[in-house]
């Protein structure tokens, strides 16, 4: 029998890859680059934005990379898998008509203010099932219409970061509801467009493509495509969308555990067939977005996580000449230091409108610094208070769904630290499971791509045939100490609203 193969086409924020699955979840090949958003030419000074066609570059070079590596026959599929809320105008050919404005720019910090004069936050909450967030879509989508409203009367559909990519494997246009539910313009129960949150940006839903549901076939990959990437010509496109979706396929998570897709972002999720954005979620900054199958949703809060690590190192740990192996070294300081980090406290709000703490506006913080506070103390005071954080975020998960998760399943970049994973059981006082296969977003999309490829007849009977190997981080004698520090930390926000 043959080795059927799905290529993942990942895109992340820091990293664009292009990864090769065997049809048993077994990683064949592997290559990328690193990403980051750039200056925009003739822009403001801080304005950001992803350079496409590089983007594109780079996934061609892994793509063709691991395509030398394996037996091309035996490709049968490729997906797009992407972070959320980016995207951009298009004309009837594909081109941009407007650069793709990165989340991390600040240009639309405004917008929301015009939002709030039509219509209040609590309301947009109960109809798109999100949080007033600062790169929400619907905000850019104000923004062009204000500043660059040529652009979008050029274009003829708005693509979110997915049909970008895909467009460029088979030249069809696409858009899926994941990958949707992260713009703030749908109504999330419906699981299709608003009108009164498409008329904020003055849009219709005839300026995006007709939905196309994961595992769907989008199109083909062209000719020229298959030149530029290497993968065989003709081979289905299927369609994925948002990453944290198909990590939650990807990771083996069982029906009683709690998802926690960490890197530069966090994002504490579960499965559910209800779908209630009401006040407490609102209240406690919980936001909806599609699942990857109709029918179910993903109640998350969304919440800092590895990007605050990496601003510990590059302003702590910036002088070591070992950068290979850094985070080995950061690992290893941290664990030298005892549960309390000697005082160290720190809040990891370091974006202001998410997280569980987002209603007190309180800004990162570091608490207790003295004489005698090292980088070691700073780092694993991070540590701390990330998985403090990750303790308020499954409080209000608990609360607002009536779930009652008995673990928590790490994936993600983040699931690589041990020391952490051994803070967040502690804290939570609940056992914390990774698998020894980290990609979990990766294998998501690759059981979509195989199941719309018809290499397996379902998502289900894909998702059965993939073999996880698990590592369980159980809590140890510390979580008194931390049930105790958390007490005292949860009262800490309150005390610093501003």
């Amino acid at each position: 029998m043959s080795k059927e193969i799905a290529v993942v086409f990942d895109c992340g924020a820091t990293n664009v890859r292009a990864i090769a699955v065997d049809r048993t979840g077994k990683i064949l090949a592997s290559a990328g680059f690193p990403n980051k958003p750039v200056p925009q030419k003739n822009g403001k000074p801080g304005w950001l934005i992803w350079d496409i066609e590089e983007i594109w570059k780079k996934l061609c070079f892994a793509s063709r990379k691991i395509c030398a590596q394996v037996s091309r026959k035996n490709i049968k599929s490729v997906t797009v898998t992407t972070f959320g809320a980016d995207g951009a105008p298009v004309d009837k050919n594909g081109n941009l008509t407007y650069p793709v404005i990165s989340w991390q720019c600040p240009r639309t910090a405004d917008c929301s203010g015009v939002i709030y004069r039509t219509i209040s936050a609590e309301k947009i909450y109960k109809i798109t099932g999100y949080q007033v967030i600062s790169f929400n879509t619907i905000l850019k989508l104000m923004w062009l219409q204000k500043n660059a409203q040529n652009s979008l009367k050029k274009a003829k559909y708005w693509l979110m970061m997915p049909g970008l990519l895909s467009y460029k494997l088979c030249g069809e246009f696409s858009i899926d509801p994941t990958i949707g539910s992260t713009m703030m313009a749908m109504n999330i129960k419906k699981r299709n467009w608003s009108k009164e949150m498409l008329g904020m940006a003055d849009l219709k839903s005839s300026f995006f493509p007709e939905w196309t549901q994961p595992g769907e076939i989008i199109g083909k990959v062209t000719e020229r495509a298959s030149k530029e990437t290497g993968l065989p010509e003709g081979i289905p496109v299927i369609a994925c969308g948002h990453d944290t979706q198909f990590a939650l396929y990807g990771c083996g998570a069982r029906k009683n555990e709690a998802v926690l897709s960490t890197g530069t972002w966090e994002i504490l999720m579960v499965r559910t067939n209800k779908c209630t954005p009401d006040k407490s979620g609102f209240e406690g900054g919980l936001i909806f977005e599609c699942d990857a199958t109709p029918g179910y949703w993903n109640p998350q809060i969304l919440m800092m996580g590895s990007g605050v690590l990496e601003w510990v190192r590059k302003n702590f740990f910036s002088d070591v000449a070992d950068k290979k192996n850094i985070y080995s070294l950061m690992m290893s300081e941290g664990r030298k230091i005892m549960p309390g980090s000697d005082g160290v406290t720190v809040i990891p709000s370091f974006k202001l409108d998410t997280g569980p703490f987002r209603k007190f506006n309180v800004p990162g913080t570091i608490l207790g610094l003295t004489l005698g506070t090292n980088r070691s103390k700073i780092y694993r005071g991070a540590l701390e208070g990330l998985a403090f954080q990750l303790k308020s975020a499954m409080e209000i998960l608990k609360k607002t769904m009536n779930e009652k998760p008995k673990a928590l399943r790490v994936v993600g970049g983040g699931s690589k630290n041990d020391l952490w994973n051994q803070i967040r059981a502690d804290v939570c006082n609940m056992p914390v499971v990774v698998t020894e296969q980290k990609e979990a977003t990766v294998l998501g999309a690759a059981i979509f791509a195989f199941a719309g490829s018809g290499v397996y007849k379902s998502v289900e009977e894909a998702r059965k045939k993939f073999e996880f190997v698990e590592h369980i981080f159980k809590p140890s004698g510390n979580k008194r100490i931390y049930r105790q520090l958390f007490e005292k930390f949860k009262k800490l926000p309150q005390l610093l609203k501003i």
